[in-house]
């Protein structure tokens, strides 16, 4: 049996989790300790900035939620107030579910990112070499992984940009078909600069300027880039040189006015200028726009394509929801048969057995025999015996799939005297 227990972006507010996640950061032995609980037979555990949750394989459900939640509560040193608002168990199915929507993004607080992806692959490479694991997760984890690739190959569900700074990208890169040898102006050295820049060597963007006001701070991040970091009184020649401006400080004025724009295009030729302005307050005078070869966009315009892009990979998710519910069916299907599975070797191995015996008793008159004619007649009762187990096999199997029903497989072990 499955289940996943843990907090979340949507159930615990930042302190919570940084509590949590800093009380199991500091233990080593943390699933050492987590395989010592109670029932608990296999395990992981998953930690981001925006959720901790621990994957396990169990013998009885409902004491195991309740021993995991308290283990958790215990190291974020949480009030019962707080676990009981924030801690959330799920079992079974509705584990499995939760566990392939976390790993195809669809929990994610940006959906269709495709960091979570690697950052459960991680997770379950660390259990993997703690030998955390076993039958049960291993294929968990590899269905989760497999259902994931579906969501991101079979729906558009990471197709459109969700955040600000990649939309400016994204828009850059239509106006201008690539952004290979285009020259590109970064104003402000800011986390929404430096996520802008993510973007746009992501993008194929190699001649990057950072121009800031704090020449330092520039430095550093036009060299975590490869690029190039200027002042900004530097900030004009700059400009006419440009082929993209995106600017992101935090000013309480324009920093780019429609007169530094109107004389940079006259010493470019008119050549094409492409600007972006992601500040708020504004950075670039928004007069700048009614320039001829001049192409402005503020916040409000790329939010607009944000917000109509959230809505699209809504869409896409309703597929995917589609994808998950047929990759969790299978797994719990094989789950169930699993259960099964001891019963079936144990019938196997007596038959196995008695076969073996059987022979030994005929040794005295097949030893009369050609190899090849003992060879046919141990041949024979092998199938004989495959073919009258292959009908009580195959009803296990099925009854545990169908009706979870524990009945069939104790009358087999009953009627075999499978536990004598």
């Amino acid at each position: 049996m499955i289940v996943l227990v843990g907090l979340n972006h949507k159930t615990a507010p930042l302190a919570v989790r940084e509590r949590l996640f800093a009380g199991c950061q500091g233990e080593v032995n943390l699933l050492a300790e987590l395989l010592v609980i109670e029932g608990v037979r296999e395990i992981l555990h998953l930690s981001t900035c925006n959720r901790f949750e621990l994957v396990a394989s169990v013998d009885e459900t409902s004491k195991a939620v309740e021993a995991l939640k308290s283990f958790l509560a215990k190291y974020g040193s949480l009030s019962n107030d707080e676990a009981s608002s924030c801690l959330y168990g799920y079992r079974d199915d509705e584990a499995i579910k939760h566990l392939f929507r976390v790993t195809s993004s669809l929990d994610s607080l940006v959906m269709g990112e495709a960091q979570i992806l690697g950052q459960v692959k991680d997770a379950y490479r660390q259990a993997l070499m703690l030998n955390a694991t076993g039958i049960a997760l291993n294929r968990l984890m590899h269905r989760a992984f497999r259902t994931a690739k579906r969501v991101r190959t079979e729906t558009g569900i990471a197709a459109n940009p969700v955040s600000v700074s990649f939309a400016a990208v994204e828009l850059a890169k239509k106006i201008f078909g690539t952004l290979f040898g285009k020259k590109i102006l970064i104003i402000g050295a800011g986390e929404m600069a430096e996520l802008t820049c993510t973007h746009l060597i992501g993008n194929g963007a190699e001649d990057i300027i950072v121009a800031n006001r704090s020449l330092a701070q520039a430095e550093l991040l036009a060299e975590k880039y490869h690029g190039r970091a200027i002042g900004l009184t530097a900030l004009d020649e700059a400009l006419c040189d440009a082929d993209i401006v995106i600017s992101s400080t935090g000013a309480p004025s324009h920093i780019v006015t429609q007169d530094m724009v109107r004389q940079c295009l006259r010493k470019r030729k008119n050549r094409l200028l492409f600007l972006v302005d992601i500040a708020v307050p504004r950075d670039i005078d928004h007069a700048a726009d009614s320039i001829e070869n001049v192409y402005l966009y503020n916040i409000d315009n790329l939010q607009d394509i944000v917000d109509e892009n959230v809505k699209n990979r809504r869409r896409e998710a309703l597929k995917a929801e589609e994808i998950i519910k047929e990759e969790v069916a299978q797994y719990a299907n094989w789950l169930k048969e699993l259960k099964a599975v001891p019963t079936i070797v144990s019938l196997r191995g007596k038959a196995e057995g008695i076969v073996s015996a059987e022979l030994e008793k005929a040794r005295s008159w097949m030893g009369n025999l050609e190899n090849t004619d003992r060879e046919k007649v141990e041949a024979l009762m092998n199938s004989i015996v495959n073919k009258i187990l292959h009908a009580p096999v195959a009803v296990m199997k099925e009854e545990s799939v169908e009706f979870n029903s524990k009945d069939i497989v104790a009358a087999a072990r009953q009627l075999f005297r499978l536990d004598d």
